[in-house]
C-alpha cells in the first residue's frame, strides 16, 4: 500500500505518492490520459541508473538528459532543453516527465510552464531532497549569476510519484543534504516530528523504508497544506525558507558549485537563522542547544570554517541583498518562537546579521 496525500488547489489539485514501488502507479495515471506525446528529462546519471526502470514501464519514451549539477538550472541549459523537446514535434498534449532531482524538477516544470504556454508534467524525484521539498508545490526556476531561483513560474505538476526504492542509490552525502529539508518541517510548525525524528535518527539514516515512508508522507503533507493555503508564497508559504535565506548565500559565494550542497548550506543557515532567532529573544537556549545537537548528530558541517577558511564577509552580506524577500532593501527571515513554530520577521538591521555571521566566520 502506498501513502496518497492530496494537494488541494481547485483546478490545480494533485496527488503525491509516497512507498516502495510507487512509480508503478504511474501506468495507471498514463491509462487516465490520452497524451499524444510523453518525453522524459533527467540527467546522464539518473539516466545510466535508472533509466531502463521507466523506460520498461512505459514504451516509446523519448529522452532528453542533461549533465548532472546545479549548473544545468541555468539559461543555456533552458534554451537547449527547450529546442530539443521542440524539435520532437510536440502538440499541447504532450506529458513532460522530471526524473531526477532537485535540479531536473525545477528545469522540467519552467520548461512546462513556457512550451507552448504550458504543458502537463509529472514529478518522478529521485532524490530525498527533491522528495520532501521540491518536487511538491509547484516552484520551478533556473538560477541567475544574480542569485539563485530568481527566473522562474509557480507551475504545479499533475502527479508526484515518491518511490523510496531510489533512496537505495542515493550517495550518503546527497541523502543527508535531503535530511535537511526534512528536519526543518520539525522546526517550523511540528515539534511532534521533531521528537519522532530525533528518536529515530539511526533508523532514518539506515534508510529504513518504514520509517523513511512515514517521514517523506508527512513531510509531504506539512508542505501540501501550507501551499494549499498559500500557493503563491503571499504570506504563510515564506515560512519554509527556515534556513535558505542564510544557506543560499553560502550557494551563492561557491557559485552553485558541490563544495557546499543545498541541503548542507541549509543547515548551516538553520543554524544561523536559530542563532539570529536566540539573539533577538524569540527562543530560549535550550531551544537553541536542541537544533544544534540534533544537526550535529546527523554529521553536518556545523563550522563554515571547515569548509572554507576564507569567506569574505562583504561577498556574503551583498547576496543577502539578492535574497527574494527581500523588500525596498530590508532584509526578512523565518525566525523560531519556540521548536515548531516559526514566523516571518521583516526589516531585520543589518547589524543584527552581521553579528551572526561574524560569530560563524571568526
Amino acid at each position: 500500500m502506498f501513502n496518497k496525500i492530496n494537494l488541494n488547489l481547485k483546478n490545480n489539485s494533485y496527488q503525491i505518492i509516497v512507498g516502495n514501488g510507487s512509480i508503478d502507479e504511474l501506468q495507471g495515471f498514463l491509462h487516465s490520459k490520452n497524451y499524444s506525446k510523453i518525453i522524459v528529462i533527467t540527467d546522464n546519471i539518473v539516466h545510466k541508473i535508472h533509466g531502463d526502470k521507466i523506460r520498461f514501464l512505459i514504451p516509446n519514451l523519448d529522452f532528453v538528459i542533461v549533465e548532472n549539477g546545479e549548473k544545468a538550472k541555468s539559461f543555456a541549459t533552458l534554451e537547449d532543453v527547450c529546442e530539443q523537446i521542440l524539435q520532437k514535434n510536440i502538440d499541447r498534449k504532450t506529458l513532460l516527465i522530471a526524473f531526477g532531482g532537485g535540479v531536473i524538477g525545477d528545469l522540467t516544470g519552467f520548461c512546462a510552464s513556457i512550451l507552448l504556454r504550458g504543458l502537463d508534467f509529472v514529478q518522478i524525484p529521485t532524490t530525498l531532497l527533491a522528495m520532501v521539498d521540491s518536487s511538491v508545490g509547484g516552484k520551478t526556476a533556473i538560477n541567475s549569476k544574480n542569485g539563485k531561483n530568481l527566473i522562474g513560474s509557480f507551475y504545479q505538476p499533475k502527479l508526484v510519484i515518491c518511490d523510496i526504492d531510489f533512496l537505495d542509490t542515493l550517495p550518503v552525502r546527497e541523502f543527508k543534504a535531503g535530511y535537511a529539508e526534512v528536519v526543518k518541517y520539525g522546526f517550523i510548525c511540528d515539534a511532534n516530528f521533531f521528537d519522532f525524528l530525533d528518536k529515530n535518527l539511526a533508523d532514518i539514516f539506515a534508510k529504513n523504508s518504514q520509517i523513511l515512508c512515514q517521514i517523506i508522507s508527512r513531510s509531504c503533507e506539512i508542505k501540501s497544506q501550507i501551499v494549499g493555503r498559500d500557493e503563491k508564497e503571499n504570506g504563510e508559504r515564506a515560512l519554509l525558507n527556515f534556513g535558505h535565506t542564510f544557506g543560499h548565500i553560502f550557494e551563492a559565494e561557491v557559485a552553485y558549485s558541490s563544495e557546499i550542497l543545498h541541503g548542507e548550506a541549509v543547515a548551516i543557515g538553520m543554524v544561523m537563522a536559530s542563532q539570529l532567532s536566540l539573539n533577538m529573544n524569540l527562543i530560549k537556549q535550550g531551544t537553541f542547544t536542541k537544533i544544534f545537537n540534533h544537526l550535529q548528530r546527523c554529521g553536518f558541517e556545523l563550522n563554515i570554517k571547515n569548509i572554507r577558511s576564507n569567506w569574505s564577509l562583504e561577498n556574503l552580506i551583498n547576496h543577502l541583498f539578492k535574497d527574494k524577500k527581500t523588500e525596498k532593501n530590508q532584509l526578512t527571515f523565518i525566525l523560531l518562537e519556540t521548536l515548531g513554530k516559526a514566523k516571518i520577521v521583516k526589516q531585520i538591521p543589518l547589524e543584527n546579521i552581521s553579528v551572526v555571521l561574524k560569530k560563524f566566520l571568526d
